[in-house]
């Protein structure tokens, strides 16, 4: 594998994912890496994203609708995104293996793995309705 050229505003990208927990969208984390690297672009924090993403350093995350957004935690675990605010936030819970197991007696090829997302509405959005 090509080894990449040290970076420090890409250092910087990671470890503002590695600090935060929200799941940010690419503009967000241009945002806080810009407090560090007044000049860095939000082109540059773009292609490091995709970059750290492709090589497997971070996940990108497909909601549906609205911006992608990207997550420092690269090991398996499930989503939950609220239809009503759009947070993105980590479930803890063991990831099932099982998943994988029923998919695989349905398909012609191997399955090693998957990713889930939980559709619904956050605990904030629940209470601000029923005020």
């Amino acid at each position: 594998m090509k080894t990449l050229k040290h970076s420090r505003q890409r250092d910087a990208i990671m470890r503002c994912l590695m600090a935060r927990h929200d799941h940010p969208t690419a503009d967000a984390v241009y945002l806080s890496v810009k407090e560090e690297f007044p000049n860095v672009s939000l082109g540059t924090v773009y292609r490091n994203l995709n970059l750290l993403a492709d090589l497997g350093e971070i996940r990108r995350l497909n909601c549906g609708s609205g911006p992608e957004r990207f997550d420092g935690d690269t090991h398996p675990h499930y989503h939950f995104i609220c239809r009503e605010c759009g947070q993105v936030a980590d479930l803890s819970m063991d990831v099932l293996s099982q998943m994988d197991e029923a998919a695989q007696a349905h398909c012609g090829g191997r399955i090693d793995s998957h990713i889930t997302y939980f559709y619904g509405v956050c605990r904030d959005c629940l209470a601000a309705s029923n005020n």
